[in-house]
């Protein structure tokens, strides 16, 4: 595999909807910088940008198996309200820190009963086919400090 580089980008995502879910090009924002193949971002759009170089733009659309994964079901679950202990309201849409086997893991409130709080712990795009509008707008060398580290500093 050839030297990997660090890739500074700016980027416009939408989703199926033409609905802006994100954008690096709004003021105050720096470009987006990933070191290649350290899967600092999603596999689609970093085989995408592979070899572009500075001043390259590049519309990339990026299925689900190549981003945040489809949803799955499993990852949304009932758990009693008491799990919710010191939160005196809770609405859908909230994100809470669980832990989990695994470590700790962000989910989503989908859904508040009496006696339940329907969580989800998907990424909040799983199962989205994304549009990214991307510009390259520098690459380097990285560090060996960045290699070794798997991500820039």
């Amino acid at each position: 595999m050839a030297q990997p580089r660090v890739v500074s980008i700016h980027y416009t995502l939408t989703n199926d909807q033409g609905e802006q879910l994100d954008s690096s090009r709004v003021e105050g924002r720096e470009p987006l910088t990933y070191l290649e193949g350290a899967q600092n971002i999603i596999g689609g759009l970093e085989s995408a940008l592979n070899e572009k170089d500075a001043g390259e733009q590049v519309k990339v659309t990026v299925a689900p198996a190549e981003g945040y994964g489809e949803v799955n079901e499993e990852l949304i679950q009932p758990v009693p309200r008491t799990a919710f202990e010191g939160v005196e309201s809770i609405e859908p849409g909230m994100q809470f820190q669980a832990q989990t086997p695994g470590g700790p893991q962000v989910v989503r409130v989908v859904e508040v009963q009496d006696e339940t709080v329907t969580i989800d712990a998907n990424h909040p795009l799983a199962g989205e086919t994304l549009h990214f509008d991307v510009e390259v707008i520098e690459t380097r060398d990285p560090t060996e400090e960045e290699v070794e580290h798997g991500h820039i500093h």
